[in-house]
């Protein structure tokens, strides 16, 4: 296989765009992207969208979106597997040049769910469980959440406290973030006394849903040379999945697919975990970033919420995770996530990562899941 590089980044902050359209949205990052990666001429496109179909009846997006910046011959490839789509639509980007089967490709996540009522947000969103008789039941993706972190809470005799501290967390890196949704600390006490989503799940350890798009530029190592003086090589990649039912799983405190993909990935990379130096992990809720910093292997499980009280995954903590925010407080436009991970990466490699820039910025690990980790793809990126 070919080693792999991005050449080119692009990124909107997460927001509501309520005077755009997915298009525009789409074509904001694209145009910037290529024109970041010097222009080369794009052989194929892949596009993470987990709910456009939804939200605007309208299905063949992807030739839709590719129209929409005059590629009109370009080969073009949506992707979905629910809020999973950006991390799956980078790894069939990736295949595509590591195979030789294309030089250059535009890999852009997008998604537009400001328009929508909160409730329809949850309902698209909840499409990523299963429907015959999980959903038909009433249980929604939050209320599967709920589930996993009240026995989370039981097993390991964790307070809800722990929790509100790795929100606390989050929101404190978003707020050096000029991309993030939210860009405001908060306090333990805030996180506490917020709403009730789905007990005992609050708003604060959800992760909100807005509208945003990132897109990277893949090429080969050897040819990224020639476009920019820092290509940043996707030097493993690894995809694993899990059952889609919860009632499927013979442990819901674990997510098989992100230790299988994280091991494949570091076997692909020949890298360790611990030569990783900094890591931006699918925290739609407070409940998975601690099961995605246990299945990696960073932490010992039940024991996330000290390791974030003693700073652990702070910029400047042995482990610094989701500086970007994270979807907690980054935002989660759920297709165009795992994109974004790529890009905000992208940027503490280059070092280009402002007031929330990690150093050693060398090694970078992405986690992107879908639904309760029914698929999950980790890619392992390095400043070459």
């Amino acid at each position: 296989m070919r080693r792999v590089a991005i050449c080119g980044r692009s990124l909107c902050k997460v927001g509501n765009y309520y005077s755009k359209s997915l298009r525009e949205l789409f074509a904001g990052v694209a145009l910037d992207a290529i024109e970041n990666a010097g222009n080369p001429h794009l052989d194929a496109m892949y596009i993470g969208n987990m709910s456009a179909s939804e939200y605007f009846s309208q299905k063949n997006i992807g030739v839709l979106l590719s129209d929409s910046i005059g590629l009109k011959s370009t080969p073009c490839v949506l992707v979905e597997c629910a809020d999973g789509s950006g991390g799956a639509a980078l790894y069939e980007g990736f295949k595509s040049v590591a195979s030789g089967l294309y030089d250059f490709v535009i890999v852009v996540g997008v998604e537009k769910m400001s328009e929508a009522t909160r409730g329809e947000n949850r309902r698209i969103g909840s499409m990523a469980v299963e429907q015959e008789y999980e959903a038909f039941h009433g249980l929604s993706l939050d209320g599967e959440f709920a589930i996993i972190m009240r026995y989370y809470m039981h097993y390991y005799n964790v307070s809800k406290r722990y929790f509100a501290l790795f929100a606390v967390q989050m929101h404190k890196h978003a707020a050096k973030n000029r991309y993030a949704q939210l860009p405001f600390e908060i306090s333990v006490e805030d996180a506490l006394n917020m709403q009730t989503v789905a007990d005992p799940l609050t708003l604060f350890d959800t992760a909100p849903t807005g509208d945003g798009a990132a897109a990277v530029i893949l090429c080969p190592l050897e040819k990224a040379k020639e476009f920019t003086d820092t290509p940043i090589e996707i030097v493993g990649a690894g995809q694993a999945r899990d059952t889609l039912a919860l009632y499927d799983r013979k442990n819901i405190l674990t997510f098989d697919g992100t230790s299988k993909a994280s091991k494949i990935a570091l076997e692909h990379s020949k890298l360790k975990i611990s030569d990783i130096n900094l890591f931006e992990i699918h925290d739609s809720y407070t409940i998975s970033g601690f099961l995605a910093l246990e299945d990696l292997g960073l932490i010992e499980r039940g024991k996330v919420g000290q390791a974030v009280e003693e700073g652990l995954i702070d910029l400047n903590g042995p482990i610094p995770t989701n500086l970007s925010g994270g979807l907690k407080a980054r935002g989660h436009p759920m297709g165009a996530t795992g994109v974004y991970q790529a890009v905000e990466a992208t940027l503490q490699l280059r070092g280009e990562a402002g007031k929330n820039q990690a150093d050693p910025a060398e090694v970078a690990l992405i986690q992107n899941a879908a639904g309760i980790g029914s698929l999950v793809t980790v890619h392992i990126l390095k400043r070459v």
